[in-house]
């Protein structure tokens, strides 16, 4: 190629006659090029538009025959922000208008978005879709019917399944070779040409077994939906959440975003918490929150009814009551979970899109489609995990999945806890936080980018579905501080399941986790809060703060007293062998010349480790330095005497004068990745066999807990 281009421009500059004629044609070929490939995605888009516009054609005429059990789309104000679907699923064309292509305005169109099925229309668009969306509940019915859609984009990321009809093993999706138009099915997320449905039909009947995820899929012939007046109160379930929240946070946006540009158009509304009561059904808000049309303006009414349940008032296309120009609209749905099969394992899914780089919102859409939407909860402030737990409190046997960091994780675990139940369901993780050291332990990856170099979402809950049960032990934190006669007066307890840190590693967490609840939107990426990360610890290298720690601070290790070493200016405990990202502290491949054992989540011990400052830390970081072992034991007690800062699996705060105490609290279900290493494929066996077995009333739920125990001390 340097050959090419080097007799390239040899040609131009040698000959002065035909070098400008030469440079001219390779400009025109250029540019010709250039026109060619536009013209070829122009046709290419005209062609796959009446592609899609075929298979809506073809739906219609077969849609009253289907039988299929259908429900109104639930719409949200989302913005385009480029993502699939791009197209009007009622007029067939871009949802951004063509004068804001290709710029800053494109990613600020505001569009509806369906919150179960994931389609999208303009706002004037909206109000007059067909009821087709699929139904979440349909208890009663004998079977799943294949629930066919229009193919908006790539809804699933399985190459494999989205290549071919799973009828006639054509290829799908190449409509400029005239290949017949695609279906898609809302359920089982398989394809089929329009041409073979008939065949299949007749055949074996359109009945749908939710594909290849269907032991995770919470069945819809399983979920109930329960008038309110039988319910007495209830619980916001995940679709409920993602309305109020979506449409908070969008409003937010959109008068963030017009204020930046001179908008003077407003958005007034108020959320108020929504309580959670003791009953096993999901509160589900069925429409938009809220959103009224009033003279071009937009306003959000949320009412609290009794402190029991929120009423929403919003658009629900099909349902539409018209007062003096206002658009509004109020129902509610509670659902409840009945005669689920003994073979069932749903999976119980937690989001925090507030976790790392934010990917929340994005994932709970792509989430929603693969499974059942009411399976799916979305954390905040005012919704926590009890009303998923409550929802599936009659569940015998499912998986939790936390999508979130190392904190969400433990928020999770403890409502578990709280929850004290017989067999206490098992928990994968997905990260989107920014360190995710017990996903990386757990081999679930760093995180969410990760995702799709493991092979996309449907492969990470097959593996989920596939995973291996083990066990992470759970460690009581008494934190006491000195009253003003010396004495140590008991405060409060926390729990930790990673690690510990007071001194210089709790200075640079605290200072981050100060500044982005300052600037919370600039912490958008993980990346980028590493990179912040990397700054305030460059800022504590010149600082050194906590430079006086081992005249300040003693350590206590199973009684016995433990030196610090002169120089340190941190002290880290340890759970697990990731911190910071990443990094093994206790360094189990290493040859040491101590006599402390190997470290392990669930030996019930924890590692007590010294860093002499955030140099230290850095290159630790990268591999250049190792932390200094000091101790290993069941009860740590760390004495400070003036205040220090403290984080505890990453939230930090500033600890008092006064004593720590950690000691063993018990141990918890969690779930790991068997795909990595041939133990772990055993490990997932053997913990299926003893789950069939508890199933069959062979063993009970404590003879099951101490196999698994037994199981994971020897795989690990």
């Amino acid at each position: 190629m340097i050959d090419l281009g080097s007799s390239l421009a040899w040609l131009l500059t040698s000959s002065n006659t035909y070098g400008p004629f030469i440079f001219g044609w390779l400009v025109t070929g250029s540019f010709g090029l250039l026109a060619v490939i536009y013209a070829f995605l122009k046709w290419q888009k005209r062609k796959s538009l009446k592609w899609v516009k075929a298979a809506a054609k073809a739906k219609k005429k077969v849609w009253k025959n289907l039988k299929v059990p259908l429900s109104h789309h639930m719409w949200i104000e989302d913005f385009s922000d480029g993502e699939q679907p791009s197209m009007c699923c009622v007029c067939l064309t871009s949802l951004v208008s063509p004068q804001n292509l290709g710029t800053k305005a494109e990613s600020h169109t505001l569009v509806h978005r369906c919150s179960v099925c994931g389609v999208a229309a303009h706002f004037y668009c909206s109000k007059l879709t067909a009821k087709d969306c699929k139904c979440v509940a349909q208890a009663g019915i004998n079977h799943v019917r294949h629930h066919w859609s229009e193919r908006w984009g790539n809804m699933d990321d399985n190459p494999e399944m989205s290549a071919f009809c799973f009828y006639c093993d054509e290829p799908c999706g190449v409509p400029f070779l005239d290949a017949s138009p695609t279906w898609h099915c809302l359920w089982c997320q398989r394809l089929i040409h329009v041409k073979c449905h008939n065949k299949m039909e007749t055949e074996s009947g359109d009945v749908c077994d939710l594909g290849p995820l269907r032991r995770i899929i919470l069945s819809p012939l399983c979920v109930k939906e329960v008038d309110e007046k039988d319910t007495g109160g209830g619980m916001l379930s995940s679709i409920t959440k993602e309305i109020i929240s979506s449409s908070v946070h969008n409003q937010i946006r959109r008068k963030n975003h017009r204020s930046k540009h001179g908008n003077g158009r407003s958005v007034n509304g108020m959320l108020q918490d929504a309580s959670v009561t003791d009953t096993a059904v999901g509160k589900v808000l069925n429409g938009l929150a809220g959103l009224k049309r009033s003279g071009g303006d937009f306003n959000i009414d949320y009412v609290q009814k009794s402190g029991k349940a929120v009423s929403v008032k919003g658009i629900h296309n099909g349902l539409i009551q018209r007062k003096n120009g206002t658009v509004t609209y109020c129902q509610s749905k509670s659902y409840s979970l009945v005669d689920l099969p003994q073979d069932a394992r749903p999976l119980l899914v937690f989001i925090n899109g507030r976790s790392g780089g934010q990917h929340g919102p994005t994932l709970l859409r792509r989430l929603k489609i693969l499974l059942n939407p009411v399976q799916i909860f979305e954390l905040s402030a005012s919704q926590g995990p009890e009303v998923g737990l409550d929802l599936f409190s009659n569940v015998q046997y499912f998986r939790v999945l936390v999508c979130g960091g190392d904190g969400t994780v433990s928020w999770v675990l403890d409502a578990i806890e709280k929850h004290n139940f017989e067999s206490p369901p098992p928990v994968a993780i997905l990260p989107l936080g920014t360190g995710n050291d017990l996903s990386r332990v757990l081999q679930w990856g760093g995180g969410f980018s990760a995702v799709n170099g493991q092979g996309g979402l449907t492969t990470i809950l097959h593996e989920i579905n596939n995973a291996a049960v083990t066990m992470l032990d759970r460690w009581k934190v008494e934190i006491r501080e000195e009253n003003t006669e010396g004495n140590l007066d008991k405060v409060q307890s926390k729990f930790m399941m990673n690690y510990l840190g007071i001194g210089c590693d709790a200075k640079v967490a605290y200072e981050f986790h100060v500044t982005r609840e300052i600037n919370p939107e600039k912490f958008c990426s993980q990346f980028v809060n590493k990179l912040r990360y990397a700054k305030e610890g460059a800022r504590d290298i010149m600082d050194r703060t906590c430079a006086d720690l081992p005249w300040q601070v003693w350590l206590e290790v199973d009684g016995k007293d433990i030196e610090i070493p002169k120089g340190s200016e941190g002290l880290i405990v340890l759970n697990i062998g990731s911190y910071m990202g990443g990094v093994d502290l206790w360094q189990n491949d290493n040859e040491h010349d101590d006599d402390f054992s190997l470290q392990f989540m669930h030996d019930k011990l924890l590692e007590v480790v010294c860093v002499s400052g955030a140099w230290h830390l850095g290159k630790l970081q990268v591999g250049l330095s190792q932390a200094r072992r000091l101790a290993q034991g069941k009860v740590i007690r760390i004495h400070a005497s003036s205040p220090f800062p403290v984080q505890i699996d990453g939230e930090p705060f500033i600890k008092q004068p006064g004593c720590l105490e950690i000691s063993h609290h018990g141990q918890v279900f969690m779930l790991r990745r068997a795909s990595e290493e041939p133990r772990g494929h055993a490990a997932a066996i053997m913990a299926e066999v003893l789950l069939d077995a508890e199933c069959k009333g062979i063993i009970n739920a404590s003879q099951k807990k101490v196999l698994l125990q037994q199981i994971a001390l020897h795989l690990s």
